[in-house]
């Protein structure tokens, strides 16, 4: 999704930040938070079984065993057919895929042992591209500090900048400006590096 240059950069701009506080900087990007394959499935059997109720205009030599490969056939059709990343996408509910990408995010904030960090003062930058979601995460030695507004407006922006394909640009702004926020929240007291500056990509 990015490449050498890219992380190189966004790594470098992670390190500026740090070093003018003492919060931590994580950045996830995930390609999709889920495979979604149990929603594309349902739809398939759904629609195959929408086939039952047509069965009685079918043509009077097509015996009921016919007619139910038939049902069999158009569900592997359709079972496939919707495995086509822009169409499950399409297939998927807006508030399905935020619940998904917003589970993923709790857990990366877990995984990475933001919430271990000194004075509690980590901080997750979250984005799922399939599901054009973006969140940032923010322990409570941060979140006494900064409110949600705040990181809210970064969002609003990074998920603009992600929409129009712009996804390095967007992650290096959206950390930028969280490095402004931490920088008067949390100014930098101490040299540290307690987690590991590069972007982690799932």
């Amino acid at each position: 999704m990015l490449n050498a240059s890219e992380k190189r950069t966004l790594s470098e701009t992670i390190k500026d930040v740090e070093s003018r506080t003492d919060a931590e900087v994580v950045t996830v990007l995930a390609r999709e938070s889920d495979n979604y394959l149990y929603i594309s499935t349902l739809w398939a059997a759904f629609l195959s079984l929408l086939l039952a109720p047509l069965m009685q205009f079918l043509p009077w030599w097509l015996e009921y065993q016919q007619a139910f490969t038939l049902q069999w056939i158009l569900f592997i059709l359709l079972a496939v057919l919707f495995r086509w990343r822009p169409l499950t996408m399409l297939l998927v509910p807006k508030r399905v895929k935020f619940w998904r990408a917003a589970n993923l995010a709790r857990r990366q904030f877990l995984e990475n042992e933001l919430h271990s960090t000194k004075d509690r003062l980590g901080l997750l930058i979250f984005v799922s591209v399939a599901e054009h979601y973006v969140e940032i995460l923010a322990d409570r030695g941060l979140a006494e500090h900064i409110t949600n507004e705040n990181w809210q407006e970064i969002v609003e922006n990074f998920i603009r900048e992600v929409k129009k394909g712009k996804t390095n640009e967007a992650f290096v702004h959206c950390v930028q400006k969280c490095g402004e926020l931490l920088e008067e929240a949390a100014p930098a007291t101490v040299i540290k590096d307690e987690l590991p500056n590069h972007l982690v990509l799932l």
